[in-house]
């Protein structure tokens, strides 16, 4: 007869708050990743650490702050007026401590919660923070969120602020690497929100002028605008709206209080809806809202009272009122275009027609589409029934109450034996799988109709859910998994280029990834080693030693769903799609999917050298 398990008070155990970020880190920072995503945990942290050196700008303390990332230790260095000494140890790791609880001082900060500095050091195999003001300084050292070492000196000479230093805890992040190109995004994204803050990145300096114009200006090229940015600003609020010329989708950049809302939400919301609402009264026709925000680039930043966020990591606001005795966000914002645009828009009628031209092409256009749309429609209702092509997983970016909505993945790929053994192998939570059959469409210089007259690119929109837009999109990482051999390469760029062209937001926004597998297995009786290169190979050979024996995976379907599980688990390896800043979208597709034949065979060989080296090696 089994025991009955006894239910005491020794059963019920309390986690100090240490214990609990480290058993629980993907609800304070989201989800953890190596650095190859922009929203791995890593970046989370440089981010914690860097919004209280960002609070004391606002609050007009300090107007240069220092970064610097060298292999894994981060050190964040401010001038503002230093944590009060008595309090550096409580600051960083008592939870619910922190200046930001008085609302004098901090009115309309981000980290209202006073868990950002606490949850880094705890996931952190080194923390220090030092504090230097009226002419004297404390420091303390942790591991792993237990204080080592504490100093206070009566005397010295530092300029007042903070310095904080810190190394991810590799128990937590395993195998991790800082991408600069990240963090330098990051980093642009705080001097556009603060315009006259200077950052120091690693020796690079950072600062805005214009605020959210500039951000419109480095995130486009010039040639793809349709009109000058229009920027306006107020107490509480800036936006910059242009419209593309090539770019199919709406584009929203949404900031809360400094804080990068990936997510948009009620501010979002009601922005989108503002522009239509102030652009159909000045032009005094009842345009359709898709038609007004097709091509749409823009950005809104709004500060807010007491921001009430949809997920620790911020990245949906869920307030509906700006706090106080101030209105709605919602009502807040329509009045703010309603004056604004439409002065904007009387004062500058080169603007207001070529606006309305774009409109009323919007409108001709989908016109034009809507018979092929609603067959198309008709068609993925039909095959979403029985959709052989998308293997679904249960979790979706969408689901931002669920802890790991982050990781949502779908894996494009091609042929049905690399299908299999990516579905096989694959996490049915988090992990889904869209197998093309062949080679895709080359969708260069095609318009919009193409995505809903070839079914494969319908099929691939509807299940990303983009077809409006990317607010809804299903999955935070669209990888794409081919061979690493001519033809691998030859869909890879197919498949980017329908991106490019329709969809370009999704590589803007850090969403495209290429996956990484191994060429190579080596292993003997006791040892496996998968290597991704010609020089992991040689350094498991020599680690083996004696003759190992040496596999060579020439396509994904040689490799076993039991073996296919490491490479897309813990370990997976993404090498993210990233849009060259020294060209137009225009000029890119020219390059890659053109008529310069030479210059686009020199690049698949250049990127195909590990290929070409193992089959030299082989003869």
């Amino acid at each position: 007869m089994s025991q009955e398990t006894k239910y005491t008070e020794d059963n019920i155990r309390s986690l100090d708050w240490k214990e609990h970020i480290r058993m629980r880190p993907g609800m304070y920072i989201g989800k953890l990743g190596d650095g190859s995503s922009a929203d791995d945990g890593i970046y989370i942290l440089v981010k914690e650490v860097l919004d209280n050196s960002i609070d004391e700008y606002v609050m007009g303390a300090g107007k240069n702050i220092e970064i610097s990332i060298q292999g894994s230790k981060v050190t964040v260095r401010d001038f503002g007026r230093g944590i009060p000494l008595g309090k550096v140890v409580d600051v960083v790791s008592k939870m619910n401590t922190g200046g930001k609880y008085d609302s004098k001082a901090f009115k309309k900060s981000v980290g209202l919660n006073g868990v950002g500095t606490k949850a880094v050091n705890a996931l952190s195999s080194f923390f220090r923070v030092e504090s230097s003001r009226d002419g004297k300084s404390a420091s303390a050292e942790f591991s792993q969120g237990n204080l080592e070492q504490q100093d206070f000196l009566e005397e010295s000479s530092r300029r007042k602020g903070t310095k904080v230093s810190f190394i991810p805890d590799e128990e937590i992040f395993k195998k991790y690497k800082f991408r600069n190109e990240y963090v330098a995004k990051m980093l642009k994204y705080y001097v556009y929100l603060n315009p006259g803050l200077t950052i120091i990145f690693n020796g690079e300096k950072f600062f805005s002028e214009n605020g959210l114009k500039d951000l419109l200006e480095d995130n486009n090229h010039q040639e793809d605008m349709l009109y000058p940015i229009i920027h306006l600003k107020g107490d509480d609020i800036e936006v910059a709206i242009t419209h593309s010329k090539t770019q199919y989708s709406e584009e929203y950049h949404s900031f809360v209080n400094g804080q990068h809302t990936t997510q948009g939400g009620t501010h979002q919301t009601a922005f989108r809806e503002a522009i239509v609402k102030t652009i159909r009264e000045f032009y005094g026709k009842n345009f359709e809202a898709s038609d007004v925000r097709k091509s749409i680039i823009s950005a809104i930043a709004i500060k807010v009272m007491e921001p009430i966020f949809e997920s620790q990591t911020k990245t949906k606001l869920g307030s509906t009122d700006m706090g106080g005795k101030l209105p709605t966000v919602r009502t807040y914002i329509n009045d703010f275009l309603k004056t604004k645009l439409d002065n904007y828009l009387h004062k500058n009628p080169a603007v207001s027609d070529m606006l309305q031209r774009k409109i009323m092409q919007a409108e001709k256009e989908r016109k034009e589409l809507s018979g092929i749309r609603k067959l198309a429609k008709d068609r993925a209702k039909k095959s979403s029934l029985h959709n052989k092509k998308l293997r679904d997983c249960r979790i979706h970016l969408g689901d931002i109450k669920k802890e790991n909505y982050l990781e949502t993945t779908l894996f494009i790929t091609e042929g049905d034996s690399a299908s299999g053994s990516i579905t096989k192998s694959r996490n049915v939570n988090t992990q889904a799988v869209f197998s093309l059959k062949g080679k895709p469409l080359n969708s260069f210089g095609l318009s919009k109709k193409i995505v809903y007259e070839n079914e494969e690119f319908n099929l691939l929109q509807a299940a990303l859910n983009i077809e409006d837009g990317i607010e809804d999109l299903r999955y935070n990482n669209i990888v794409i998994a081919t061979d690493a051999d001519v033809d691998g390469m030859h869909i890879r760029l197919l498949l980017i280029t329908f991106f490019l062209q329709f969809f370009p937001e999704l590589i803007k926004e850090g969403h495209l990834y290429i996956l990484e597998t191994p060429l190579f297995r080596v292993r003997n009786k006791k040892q496996t080693f998968y290597c991704y290169s010609q020089e992991e190979k040689n350094a498991a050979i020599a680690k083996l030693k004696g003759k190992p024996e040496i596999t060579r995976f020439k396509g994904l379907g040689e490799i076993s769903p039991n073996e296919f599980v490491h490479f897309i688990g813990d370990d997976i390896r993404l090498d993210p799609v990233m849009l060259d800043k020294e060209m137009s979208i225009e000029q890119m597709l020219e390059f890659y999917m053109g008529k310069n034949t030479p210059d686009r065979q020199k690049f698949i060989i250049e990127n195909l050298k590990v290929e070409l080296d193992t089959i030299e090696d082989e003869v």
